[in-house]
């Protein structure tokens, strides 16, 4: 009995444990999509407002809104593609690692130009403009460098693919094409194969020809002028030849006690 009970609370603390796992699992994605959800909205936001800055704002204030607003777009755009990219094709993984060294600088330059935003000394932060954007443009053109390889290696891989498909479909295609039955011979050639095989000798082994086929009997009329024209022959072969002697005719056949006599036919 002490066992049986024992055996249930151990099920009991089990189930219990799953519970709690699941849970924090649980929790803990809501959580991490919840966060998710609240930084894009940030961004979302940020991205709105430096868009407007830029439009709204002139002079020095204007262009660092429109350079944070170009570093912030082509280091996403590029994490994005480098994520979606390394999950297919393992050697990205290094390109990925070159991103995130880049990425360090990105968001120092981005901290940057934020603190700027609010310089009350517009003189120095117009000579600091070119530095900036230069810096900005060192960094967005290596980003972009990185994105496009990558869609470029993702391009020549699927065009590999797509003209190695290409290639076995045509063949595939010429093989069940493979159905035109052997030319037919012109008349000519068979006269002549004909001559040539009346012509050669029947080879050894081959089949033997077939027997030709009997004559018509002659009609009665022609039968009857044949033996006319026979027995005027015969008449006059007779009488060129001399006389032969008769054959002697043959004796009564010999007859044994044995034999049955010979039961005269039935009339009737």
């Amino acid at each position: 009995m002490e066992a049986v009970i024992a055996v249930f609370a151990l099920l009991f603390v089990l189930f219990l444990g799953l519970g709690v796992y699941a849970t924090v699992k649980v929790v803990g994605a809501a959580k991490r999509g919840v966060d998710r959800g609240i930084t894009q909205a940030r961004r979302t936001v940020e991205d709105h407002t430096l868009r407007a800055k830029s439009f709204a704002q002139p002079g020095a204030a204007g262009e660092l809104a429109q350079l944070r607003l170009k570093l912030r777009t082509s280091m996403r755009a590029t994490q994005d593609a480098l994520n979606a990219a390394v999950a297919e094709d393992e050697p990205l993984k290094e390109s990925l690692g070159l991103f995130e060294r880049l990425s360090a600088h990105g968001h120092e330059l981005d901290d940057e130009l934020k603190r700027l935003e609010s310089e009350p000394d517009r003189a120095a932060l117009t000579e600091r403009l070119p530095a900036l954007r230069e810096r900005t443009e060192r960094i967005t053109h290596s980003a972009d460098s990185l994105r496009w390889a990558a869609r470029d290696r993702a391009h020549r891989f699927a065009d590999d693919d797509l003209d190695s498909l290409s290639a076995q479909i045509d063949l595939e295609s010429g093989a069940l094409r493979h159905w035109t039955a052997p030319e037919p011979q012109s008349a000519s050639s068979q006269q002549s194969g004909s001559s040539q095989q009346t012509a050669s000798p029947r080879q050894p082994g081959s089949p033997p020809q077939p027997a030709a086929p009997p004559w018509p009997e002659a009609p009665a009329a022609d039968a009857a002028t044949a033996g006319q024209t026979w027995s005027d022959t015969a008449r006059s072969g007779s009488a060129q030849e001399p006389a032969r002697p008769a054959i002697t005719p043959p004796g009564p056949r010999q007859t044994y006690p044995w034999q049955k006599k010979p039961r005269p036919e039935s009339t009737t």
